[in-house]
């Protein structure tokens, strides 16, 4: 398959988790639409790894290349993951301290 399929998937992805961070007010939404901007990065660096793996396994097909992204992709979803289960102790004590995940209402709250 193409790279160009990969970065067209990868970019829509992106954009959808873009346009939902500015559009909605809801803090879990928010949160998953950051996921989805960190997946679709993720997806981006398996496809250029890989595609880098065809072309040194083309020239020297002893070579050794191309896992070095999916490594650090890996690290990735680790971050991701911790990122994960601390936002959404934050978002849970929000939501017991002020009954709504309205991100609007967290503004009003400074004052």
């Amino acid at each position: 398959m193409l790279i160009n399929y990969y970065i067209f998937l990868s970019l829509a992805l992106f954009c959808i988790g873009i346009v939902g961070v500015l559009t909605r007010r809801n803090a879990i939404i928010i949160f998953m639409c950051i996921e989805l901007m960190l997946n679709a990065v993720n997806l981006l660096l398996v496809a250029f790894s890989k595609m880098h793996h065809l072309t040194a396994a083309a020239a020297d097909p002893n070579a050794i290349a191309g896992t070095d992204a999916q490594i650090f992709v890996f690290f990735i979803m680790v971050v991701a993951a911790a990122e994960v289960s601390v936002g959404l102790a934050i978002i849970v004590m929000m939501y017991r301290n002020v009954h709504s995940t309205d991100v609007n209402f967290l503004n009003r709250l400074k004052h």
